[in-house]
């Protein structure tokens, strides 16, 4: 499977982007699809998910309230409306199909890295006024 990413941009405090994530065929069940973002000299951070299986989705705390994903099955793309965003949102966006889906322990987001794991390229986000 491919991944595509694409929608980030530059927008001014408050405003809103649409992330797409647009993979080559359907996913089995199996799958989770992920954002992830990284900040220039920061780790690489879970955002939000999806478990295809079950539609479990997982938000972080710093974008609860403030992001939406969700998913269209018949065009193989799932999405990340991004509401409210904020200089601290600035961050490469990812997208990733992880084959082992994911588990939420309470508020933390795990997944197990499997060698059938896809990570689409980064979108650049950038919030600035």
């Amino acid at each position: 499977v491919q991944l595509q990413a694409s929608g980030g941009g530059l927008v001014q405090p408050g405003g809103s982007l649409r992330l797409s994530c647009a993979t080559s065929g359907a996913l089995a069940d199996n799958y989770a699809i992920a954002w992830f973002r990284q900040a220039p000299g920061k780790e690489r951070e879970p955002v939000s998910g999806i478990n295809l299986r079950d539609h479990v989705s997982y938000y972080a705390d710093s974008v609860k309230g403030r992001f939406t994903i969700s998913r269209d099955n018949a065009k193989n793309t799932v999405y990340l409306q991004m509401d409210n965003l904020q200089p601290e949102d600035t961050a490469v966006y990812y997208c990733a199909a992880l084959s082992g889906g994911f588990t939420l322990y309470g508020d933390t987001f795990s997944y197990p890295t499997t060698p059938y794991d896809t990570w689409g390229r980064g979108t650049q986000v950038t919030v600035s006024s």
